[in-house]
């Protein structure tokens, strides 16, 4: 027998199964708060791409209270909403499903059953909502973010709890292949890019011609080089500059250009910009070391270093990616390289014949292994894609588990 539908009452979902109620999720759940007076509960958890995970309660790394008795004490079957800075942030996923007992920042809102529930079905349902970008319309406030006064107002499905229990097996094993192959796919993303790796550094420290008289360099990062090339310090070949900073002044209405520096910050204004001869090499920041080859015109901040020489600019780009610039990092707290310990890299020099042969082997060879990264990429994003329409089709009723 088909099944019969009923308008949901919510323009976004339209039709439900006619045997499942519509209900406020107040007359589902409430809004949990336990404190950890006490420490009675060391487990720390935080949500980070809609997964709740464990957190070593001792690390130094990020944000951290004075005290974790301020945290929220949940359990097994808890859902996690982090619902701040909905403005600037519509990336996050920021629902979760708690699966252990622990504690977690009280600043997100946790929810529990008010009777029997199957957590797992609601934590799909409300993570459609999430991926549909339902909250982001009904915050307020200067940051934007919701709390329980938000959510307890959200409305949402009532399916019997035997149906409650199907949907959630079924989707954790849909979206379980699904993970797994998405991670099979990044898998094969990063053996490519390691792969690529070792493509340009071979040829920016061997040649092309493996028929060739190697010697040994002396220098651990290039090991054995053709015989007819020599070793010497880069500073002799490149001039080095530091990019300018940034100031509210400089900017300005008169043409905008691509910003590189620590962060690759893009959309500043400036008259001042580096033409395409240039190379720039990120050196304070989390891009510490990344060689980067603009194609028009840019400006460069002062976490840039800005490079020019009468090499082979292509050739001299692949050398810097090959050298890993980051080994320069000159501080674990915030990664930085300096002109000077630039500037001190030993490189193979070879002639200008060479560098153009060289540059354009490894165009043509990085260009096929990228277009195998870009096919992998796709495959996330098809697969990404097609477990949100599985999530939503099968928590809104329009799929039935058989």
């Amino acid at each position: 027998m088909a099944r019969e539908y009923k308008d949901s009452g919510i323009e976004w979902i339209g039709q439900i199964p006619k045997e499942w109620e519509v209900c406020l999720t107040t007359m589902l759940f409430h809004e949990h708060k336990e404190k950890n007076i006490g420490l009675k509960e060391t487990n720390l958890l935080s949500l980070s791409y809609g997964a709740i995970k464990r957190k070593d309660i001792n690390t130094n790394e990020g944000l951290l209270p004075q005290s974790f008795e301020t945290y929220n004490v949940i359990k097994k079957g808890d859902i996690i909403f982090r619902l701040t800075d909905l403005q600037n942030d519509k990336r996050s996923l920021r629902t979760g499903l708690c699966k252990e007992n622990g504690i977690i920042t009280s600043a997100y809102v946790t929810l529990r059953a008010n009777k029997e529930l199957n957590s797992a079905y609601f934590h799909y349902l409300f993570h459609s909502y999430d991926i549909c970008k339902v909250f982001y319309g009904l915050g307020d406030g200067v940051r934007q973010g919701m709390n329980w006064e938000d959510v307890r107002k959200v409305m949402i499905f009532l399916p019997s709890l035997s149906e409650q229990q199907k949907i959630a097996d079924y989707l954790d094993k849909v979206c379980g292949e699904v993970d797994d192959m998405v991670t099979l796919q990044e898998t094969m993303i990063e053996e490519l890019k390691a792969y690529k790796q070792s493509v340009i550094t071979e040829a920016v420290t061997k040649g092309l011609n493996p028929n060739v008289p190697m010697r040994n360099s002396g220098i651990d990062w290039i090991g054995e080089i053709p015989e007819h090339w020599e070793i010497a310090k880069l500073k002799y070949y490149i001039n080095v500059d530091s990019g300018d900073a940034i100031t509210s002044e400089q900017i300005s209405d008169k043409g905008m250009y691509p910003v590189y520096g620590g962060g690759e910050i893009m959309g500043y204004f400036s008259d001042y910009n580096i033409t395409d001869e240039y190379l720039i090499v990120g050196r304070v920041g989390a891009r510490c070391g990344c060689v980067t080859m603009p194609n028009k015109k840019c400006w460069a901040t002062d976490n840039a270093l800005v490079i020019k020489s009468d090499w082979n600019k292509q050739y001299l780009f692949y050398l810097l990616d090959g050298a890993n610039l980051n080994r320069l990092n000159t501080s674990n707290a915030q990664p930085l390289i300096t002109a000077t310990k630039l500037k001190n890299v030993y490189v193979p020099i070879l002639g200008l014949d060479e560098q153009h042969a060289i540059a354009s082997y490894l165009d043509t060879k990085c260009s096929e292994i990228d277009s195998l990264i870009a096919l992998k990429q796709a495959k996330i994003e098809e697969l990404k894609e097609y477990k949100k329409s599985v999530i939503y089709e099968y928590v809104t009723g329009k799929k039935e588990v058989c």
